[in-house]
Parts: structure tokens; C-alpha cells; sequence
């Protein structure tokens, strides 16, 4: 299920150097915070950043990664040699972050550090190089497990992504650049930042966003209170931008991460709808068009497209419907429908009251798990 409005100019970066990741944006910088010590601190010699550092840093790793990709000839001599030219193999080089959940090596990080991965190699704090092996890895959230074989190793806190405000401390730990064991401090900017506003492949993910600087080759390390538990999963920035970073709750990431570990994959429910947000501009363009449909409200969600043979369509959802309730929940947003599309195992059914053409109607769909296509 998609939001299909129109998305903003900017548009996000995810956070791996290397393929994956255009390496020359701009660093962000780190914001100029006033000396305030939180009282969870109570080691005056030492202020509280460095003892969460001390704490959380051996857990955190650098992740390099290798993918073989088939490249295309130059399309300048394509032209003459009319297709007789093969295509090359090249290696591509990826660096991300990742930390350590568990004493005997599994380890989160995104997805799009380690997908696709030929090989995978995950270096310690304490300089020991281990090969990896990608348990499983989901592109909808972009979140990713690694296994490494080994025993007794250092491990992080996860903290409770629900309970966050803005304000609140952050910080980042990870190898941006290629800069190894580098901390950045800032603040939790903002949290449930719907990805419908910023236009990402991570569909199904609200971020934390923060000002803590964080770039190219953050990708998958934590994001920590103040306490030093995890409560994000930092994986990408805005282009061109300063203090715009984002993190994938730890809640959610730990959620995902069981699934691939019990599974190896996660099946995300979908019902196959195109939606937006009605205002007045998007009702007077849609009243105003040569589709046979008539809006009388500014408010509410609004089926734009149906799925060909989805849930959706065999439930008889169609285009101009506008979403009342799901489950007698009254839905007033997109991010409500996703919500309550997400909750509902594959297979249960979901009741939707719609209003179509002025009258109630109600329909029955039952989820099916995401398509790969």
C-alpha cells in the first residue's frame, strides 16, 4: 500500500558510503548544545557522553560489504557496435555500521548495507575482522540482520522507541566516511516522521528524526539516549541539508529483526490501494477532471487507485471512495490506514466503511503478504 501524493523537492540519502550512497553531500554539522548535563549523569569527572560511549562503543562494529554488479557498455559505442559488446562485471564496495544485540554475533543494521551482499565483513572495536552472514534483510523498513561467528561479545541496551519526545538527547555512534568509532551529539528533532512527507523507500517506517550529525556510512549504527540504550536504527539525511537526520525506531527495527531471524523474511500485509489526503485544491482538481467522480468534503482519505486483482479490488474498494473507518476505527489520515493494514495479520479480514457518492458503504478485505514486484 502506497501513498502516491505528490512528493517534495528534497529527498533523502541513505546513509551507506560507497555504491549505495552519493558520497558527496554535505557534512552535516554538529549543533553547538548548552552545557547541561542530564541528572542521569552522576560521575562529575566524567560527563555522560563519554560514559555512553564507553559503554555502547565496543558493541558498535563497521560493516564492508562487496556486491559483483553486471555494467553496460558505453552507450557511445553501443550505437556502433549495435548490442555485439557484453556487458562487465564490476565490484562494488559499500561501508555501513551496525551493532551487536547478542553475546554470541547477531547483529542489526539496514538492509541496504548487506543486500545483495557477496561478501560481508564486520570489523570490532577491539580490531578484529569477521566474515558475515546475512540472516535475512527486509527493503520495505530496511532493516537487516548479521550473524558473526563468535562468543562472549559485547552488546548494547535497547531501549523504548514509543515513550521518545522531542527535546530529548541523541546520540550517534558509527563509521561516516569511513572515520571509525566517530560520536556525534544532538537532539531528538522530531519522532513519527511519516515517510508519506519525504518520498523514501522505506514505506512502512515513522523515523525519529534528529539534529546529531550523522552521514554517509552511518548507515545501521544507533542512534542512543541519554542512558545509552538504542532507540533508533540511523539510516538516512536529506540532501543538501544540515540537522536533518533520520532513524528507524528501535521498535520497530527489533520487530522486523525477530521476523528475519525466526524466518529469514518478513511478510508485510497489503491490500493494493493508491490513497491521499483530501484538501480542498485535491477535491476541486478531482471535481474538476474528466473522471466520473464527485467530492463534497475536504477532509479524509481518498481511494485514487485500486490494485488489479488485490485484496482491495476483490473486497470492492474502488477509486473515489473515501475511507470512514477500518476495524470501527475512524480513520482520518493515510498513516491511519497504514497503521491498521500493518497490524492486521495476512489473512484476517479488515472491515472498511466508505462513503461512496453520499452513502455508507461496507466491505470486507482480507490482507495478503506484500508482493516482491
Amino acid at each position: 500500500m502506497k501513498n502516491f501524493l505528490q512528493q517534495p523537492a528534497f529527498y533523502l540519502v541513505l546513509l551507506v558510503t560507497g555504491c549505495a550512497a552519493n558520497t558527496g553531500i554535505r557534512n552535516t554539522q554538529q549543533p553547538v548544545l548548552p552545557n547541561i548535563v542530564p541528572q542521569s549523569a552522576t560521575n562529575t569527572d566524567v560527563n555522560y557522553i563519554t560514559q555512553v560511549v564507553q559503554e555502547v562503543g565496543p558493541a558498535v562494529v563497521r560493516i564492508d560489504s562487496t556486491r559483483t554488479v553486471a555494467v553496460s557498455p558505453d552507450p557511445v559505442f553501443e550505437r556502433f557496435f549495435q548490442g555485439e559488446l557484453p556487458t562487465r562485471e564490476e565490484v562494488q564496495r559499500g561501508l555501513g555500521s551496525g551493532f551487536i544485540t547478542t553475546a554470541d554475533g547477531l547483529i542489526f543494521t539496514n538492509a541496504h548495507v548487506v543486500a545483495n551482499a557477496d561478501t560481508v565483513t564486520v570489523l570490532l572495536k577491539d580490531g578484529r575482522r569477521l566474515q558475515g552472514e546475512v540472516v535475512g534483510t527486509d527493503s520495505v523498513t530496511d532493516v537487516a540482520v548479521v550473524k558473526i561467528p563468535a562468543t562472549e561479545l559485547p552488546t548494547v541496551k535497547l531501549g523504548n522507541s514509543d515513550n521518545l519526545n522531542p527535546g530529548e538527547w541523541a546520540i550517534a555512534i558509527g563509521n561516516p566516511l569511513g572515520l571509525d568509532n566517530t560520536v556525534t551529539q544532538g537532539i531528538i528533532s522530531a519522532t513519527q516522521r511519516s515517510v508519506a512527507a519525504l518520498g523514501v523507500p522505506a514505506e512502512r517506517v515513522d523515523f525519529i528524526q534528529t539534529d546529531a550529525a550523522i552521514n554517509p556510512g552511518n548507515s545501521g549504527g544507533p542512534l542512543l539516549n541519554a542512558q545509552g540504550e538504542v532507540i533508533g536504527m540511523n539510516t538516512a539525511i536529506i540532501q543538501g541539508a544540515q540537522g536533518l537526520g533520520f532513524a528507524i525506531p528501535i521498535n520497530t527495527a527489533q520487530r522486523i529483526a525477530q521476523q528475519l531471524i525466526e524466518k529469514g523474511r518478513v511478510d508485510h500485509p497489503y491490500i493494493g490501494l493508491q490513497m491521499a489526503q483530501l484538501s480542498p485544491e485535491l477535491r476541486e482538481k478531482i471535481n474538476q477532471s474528466d473522471i466520473d467522480i464527485e467530492i463534497t468534503q475536504d477532509t479524509g482519505v481518498i481511494v485514487l487507485g485500486v490494485a488489479r486483482n488485490s485484496p482491495a479490488f476483490r473486497g470492492g474498494l474502488r477509486p473515489g471512495d473515501i475511507i470512514e473507518t477500518m476495524n470501527n476505527v475512524a480513520i482520518q489520515d493515510v498513516k491511519q490506514v497504514q497503521q491498521q493494514v500493518e497490524n492486521t495479520n495476512i489473512g484476517n479480514p479488515i472491515q472498511i466503511t466508505v462513503s461512496r457518492n453520499g452513502s455508507q458503504q461496507i466491505l470486507t478485505v482480507r490482507p495478503e503478504a506484500l508482493p516482491t514486484k
